[in-house]
């Protein structure tokens, strides 16, 4: 899961994923007392609204990211918040356990959704709740079917040779069934439509949507790639976001 992201420019346009942030946190009940485990912190935007809801509690920050890390530890100086570089399918706390897991925007960038979950479930009190969110069955299917046609252009394939698409956009019943796999004994979960057009669509595109591409192109062939995904897909441009929710008790 660890990518190449820059943390300070995905803090700066990744204001659809802070918004879904916003709207999975108000599905979590907390007495304001609890350690909550950020799976996934990102820049620390969503870890920020978290923080307002625990006066006397803590969270520990977990990303696969030095780059964003470093981006959430300063947003986020002089809060009571842990941060920890890590897979999350090598999740270690330590045998400590946590109140609640929180996630967004993450668990679609991981493949492995039984080990993921059984990882989730380990770092959880009994009782505990995870509540997230992430890239569902659809998710960006219009953006991603533009991005494989022009990575097999002859100036884009000979550098893409081998690539395979990191995503896992799973559907709702199937997670229910690995949620409770993992041992979770009680589990929900479904799909949300959820369109958004950035206001800055080549930096969103290049930062939060095809890093994965962008890997693997030299450097002067980057801007060229994610300007020929854009060309190919409709004004104004839409990234058609499907949502996948979970909520879950260990």
């Amino acid at each position: 899961m660890s990518r190449a992201w820059d943390g300070r420019t995905y803090d700066r346009v990744g204001t659809p994923q802070a918004e879904w942030g916003r709207a999975v946190l108000e599905r979590l009940e907390l007495a304001g007392d609890e350690t909550v485990l950020d799976a996934g912190c990102g820049s620390g935007r969503v870890t920020e609204m978290l923080l307002e809801r625990l006066p006397r509690g803590r969270v520990i920050a977990v990303d696969g990211s030095a780059s964003m890390l470093d981006a959430a530890r300063e947003r986020l100086a002089g809060r009571p918040v842990e941060f920890v570089e890590a897979d999350l399918l090598a999740l270690d706390l330590g045998g400590r356990t946590v109140d609640a897991v929180l996630s967004t925007a993450t668990f679609h960038w991981i493949t492995d959704h039984a080990r993921l979950f059984a990882r989730l479930h380990a770092a959880l009190r009994p009782g505990g709740r995870l509540v997230a969110q992430c890239g569902g069955r659809g998710n960006l299917d219009r953006v991603l079917a533009r991005t494989a046609g022009v990575a097999a252009d002859p100036a884009y394939a000979p550098h893409l040779v081998g690539f395979v698409d990191p995503h896992r956009f799973a559907d709702a019943p199937e997670t229910e069934e690995l949620l409770r796999g993992a041992g979770f004994a009680a589990a929900r979960a479904w799909l949300q439509e959820a369109p958004v057009h950035p206001p800055e669509p080549p930096v969103f595109l290049s930062s939060v949507i095809l890093t994965a591409w962008l890997e693997h192109l030299p450097e002067d062939l980057r801007g060229p790639f994610v300007d020929a995904v854009l060309a190919g897909l409709p004004e104004p441009f839409e990234a058609d976001y499907v949502r996948l929710n979970l909520d879950a008790v260990a």
